[in-house]
């Protein structure tokens, strides 16, 4: 019964021995898009050398892990280690990630090399990051592409029209939009700012606002200035008719260079064609500059 005992206990140990309890230490806070980070690798039982350890990440694109060595190759460094640094300093193995962003959140992992467990890596560690786009203005309503081609900075509208503007961005995650106006203290908690039926009063600049639920210093802020003109303005002094009227202009403009393409190419296929060689149908004489050589002594032409 003894024996059995100590050679369980003889197992258990070589086992312990044997898995590498590697772990990444790395920042807990959430980090902010652009801020500088450094991951370590560590051995929590001091059971394993460090320089038999690497740094590795996983390729969301090309679904595996890649080492990240300093040692490597060009071509390999500029492919998977452009945005890192690893470094071997007083037994530790340090990664630095200076201005980081979103794509290089990861995940990273530590992976012995000499250990004889399976498994032989430490669990994936994600970066925290966040991170928030410039915020863009534009007409409600609009589709997904045409949004971003209407982008409103300063609007023009008539007299008692309405104006619906909407507010967007893109982050890691979904902010929290607001709406005030310079110079009066109301707020409204939404992306969208409706105004029917403008008054005078109505116009003046606007400001929109996204901020993140967690952390409450990303925030982003785009301000659109509106102006309301007589109820009988020209239709295209207002924002949208001169939209109107550029896209029209382009659109000529784009049929202008098609047809002319279309001309040009027609013309050049048209302008090939059999060789007309009119010195062919000339007379040819002995003693002209054009003459063939020739036994018969005549002067008649040779065609």
């Amino acid at each position: 019964m003894r024996g059995y005992i100590l050679i369980t206990i003889v197992a258990v140990s070589f086992l312990h021995r044997s898995t590498a309890f590697l772990e990444v230490n790395g920042p807990s806070e959430p980090i902010l898009e652009g801020q500088d980070v450094t991951l370590e690798c560590v051995d929590t039982e001091s059971e394993l050398n460090i320089s038999t350890v690497h740094f590795e990440r996983y390729s969301k694109y090309m679904k595996r892990w890649h080492r990240l060595e300093s040692d490597q190759v060009y071509f390999y460094r500029r492919c998977f280690m452009y945005d890192v640094d690893v470094r071997r300093e007083e037994g530790r193995l340090l990664l630095f990630i200076a201005r980081i962003q979103s794509w290089s959140e990861g995940p990273y992992r530590c992976v012995s090399e000499n250990s004889s467990a399976a498994d032989n890596s430490s669990q994936a560690f994600t970066i925290p990051i966040h991170y928030m786009r410039e915020v863009s203005v534009h007409r409600a309503g609009l589709g997904y592409l045409t949004r971003y081609l209407n982008s409103v900075q300063d609007l023009k509208v008539r007299l008692g029209d309405n104006v619906e503007l909407e507010c967007s961005t893109t982050a890691s995650e979904a902010p929290e939009y607001f709406w005030t106006k310079e110079g009066e203290a109301w707020l409204l908690p939404s992306n969208k700012l409706k105004l029917e039926n403008v008054r005078e009063q109505d116009g003046g600049r606007f400001t929109c606002s996204a901020q993140s639920p967690t952390v409450h210093s990303l925030m982003k802020k785009r301000t659109v200035s509106i102006t309301v003109l007589p109820e009988d303005a020209a239709w295209y002094e207002t924002t949208t008719g001169f939209i109107l009227m550029v896209s029209v202009a382009v659109f000529i403009l784009l049929v202008v260079v098609i047809s002319m393409t279309a001309y040009l190419c027609r013309r050049t296929k048209q302008s090939k064609g059999p060789i007309d060689d009119r010195s062919q149908k000339k007379p040819i004489y002995r003693a002209s500059v054009e003459s063939l050589p020739s036994i018969v002594s005549d002067k008649q032409p040779l065609v």
